[in-house]
């Protein structure tokens, strides 16, 4: 797995770094947003990890552009309170977020923990519905879907689940993320968008009552 890590400050980036290829991750770097999208460009990148405060494109900016090229998970790193407020109520399109100052190891386990939601296998297909996970793609009958990035991940946690019944505080807790400080409306708004979404696939999605919803095929 290839790693960007983003930040202007050299000796924050030597130690993530530093954590990173202790766990046999690639690393690349960049100080600014401008090499960051440049590095994207040229390089094959599996995960960015993204400060906001930077000289020449802030963290917002720059995560606007990457957004334009591609869904790969982004993990914000940021020090203030009201970017936390920002990055949810924008919905920007991150996958986790990091407050400074931070712990390697806790940035190493959120890592690992957005690339295992993400999965390892390069495909997933159930008839004409197909998710390729190297590119964050959904297709069906070779359509590409318009999937915001939520939509993605609750679709893939969903598969990762499936069968198995999950709450909308489970949901809320591992594509939220623990922090996040939404409710029930934000689960039930964002399935009812991926169900509109998968068009004829949408009762895969199904509504436990008094529980939550559960993924489920005919396989």
């Amino acid at each position: 797995m290839n790693i960007l890590v983003v930040d202007d400050e050299k000796l924050i980036r030597n130690v993530i770094k530093s954590y990173l290829e202790n766990e046999k991750y690639t690393v690349y770097e960049a100080e600014d947003g401008i090499d960051a999208i440049r590095v994207f460009k040229e390089e094959k990148i599996d995960l960015i990890i993204l400060d906001i405060m930077m000289p020449k494109l802030d963290g917002y900016e720059t995560l606007k552009e990457i957004r334009k090229l591609s869904s790969v998970p982004i993990i914000m790193l940021t020090a203030m309170k009201e970017e936390l407020d920002k990055l949810h109520s924008f919905d920007l399109g991150v996958d986790d977020y990091v407050t400074k100052p931070f712990s390697p190891k806790e940035l190493v386990a959120r890592v690992k923990a957005v690339l295992k939601r993400i999965g390892t296998k390069e495909e997933y297909k159930y008839k004409d519905l197909v998710i390729d996970y190297k590119g964050r793609k959904v297709t069906i009958k070779d359509k590409e879907l318009d999937l915001t990035p939520k939509e993605y991940e609750l679709l893939i946690f969903f598969i990762k689940n499936e069968g198995i019944a999950l709450s909308r505080e489970q949901l809320l807790n591992m594509v939220w993320g623990y922090d996040f400080y939404g409710d029930d409306r934000t689960v039930d708004t964002h399935i009812k968008m991926l169900r509109r979404s998968l068009g004829e696939y949408r009762n895969l999605i199904k509504t436990i009552r008094s529980v939550g919803y559960k993924y489920e095929t005919n396989k």
